[in-house]
């Protein structure tokens, strides 16, 4: 009897073994992928860095810039609707470095942007790279276009972001005194940051479908409850497009919700799909029981 328990316990203990060497095999596979995609995201950021002059100047002081597409867009708009109002031909206000290491640091710091924006397709692609062998075929097939989608869709957002969001909130910002004795001066790093922010975060806001998808996957999300609760999805989506855009014309919190509005229904069509597929496989099933 005791010989048996030791032979159990040492064929235990093996397991256990397996079990751990299993678990850091996939840590140190998960840890290549993600050295793999901070090296493409250096390269981005050293390409970013040799041709800076341009990064600079027409790509991170473009809202600055009183010809961005944009304002050129808006004029054309105000030209079309006989509203000079829509027209911007310039910001006011200045930007300021106020440290003695300001530039570089804004030079490091917007290259890094630059690289994480450029190579975020790279990290969707290693990381569905990882999850992939743990998948059935029938999960794969169904996942097989995650990176695409996902890559499209955070372009998409970047795109919004970056023509319309930021410059739009830009050029109330600047525009906006509450005494005309107040100088409109902002600190490089008060600039980056914000069109970063807006930029970054309309990527991540357009991520909605492919939650939606995994939630509905998951079965926590239905298209019935989402219908349901279409009249607090538009309230909660005014008061978002309030918040990223400052301004008060109810055109420009418009312009904004209306791409959250489109992707909120596209989500409905996701979890739909979804449903229709689960809802397949159980018929299949019951058939061949």
């Amino acid at each position: 009897m005791s010989d048996n328990k030791i032979i159990k316990a040492i064929k235990d203990k093996s397991k256990d073994l397996e079990v751990e060497m299993s678990f850091f095999d996939h840590i140190e596979i998960l840890r290549w992928h993600l050295i793999r995609s901070c090296i493409a995201i250096l390269v981005f950021v050293c390409l970013a860095f040799y041709y800076y002059d341009f990064v600079f100047d027409k790509v991170i002081m473009g809202p600055m810039r009183g010809d961005f597409w944009t304002y050129r867009m808006l004029c054309k708009l105000g030209d079309y609707l006989n509203k000079p109002g829509f027209c911007i031909t310039s910001i006011p206000g200045k930007i300021i470095n106020t440290e003695m290491g300001g530039q570089f640091t804004l030079q490091i710091n917007s290259c890094l942007i630059v690289g994480i924006v450029f190579g975020f397709p790279y990290l969707l692609w290693e990381i569905w790279r990882f999850i992939k062998p743990a998948l059935h075929d029938k999960e794969r097939k169904a996942a097989s276009g995650f990176v695409f989608y996902a890559s499209f869709l955070f372009i998409l957002g970047i795109l919004f972001g970056y023509f319309v969001i930021a410059p739009e909130s830009i050029s109330f910002l600047a525009g906006y005194k509450v005494s005309a004795i107040i100088e409109n001066n902002f600190t490089i790093d008060s600039y980056l940051s914000s069109v970063a922010t807006l930029t970054l975060a309309s990527g991540i806001v357009f991520q909605l479908p492919i939650l939606v998808y995994i939630l509905s996957t998951l079965g926590i999300l239905t298209p019935q409850f989402m219908r349901s609760g279409r009249r607090y999805a538009i309230v909660a989506i005014l008061v978002i497009a309030a918040i990223i855009t400052p301004t008060p014309d109810m055109m420009t919190m418009g312009i904004v919700s209306l791409p959250l509005f489109v992707l909120y229904e596209v989500g409905i069509v996701v979890a739909g799909s979804v449903e229709k597929r689960k809802l397949k496989k159980h018929n299949e099933v019951m058939k061949a029981e």
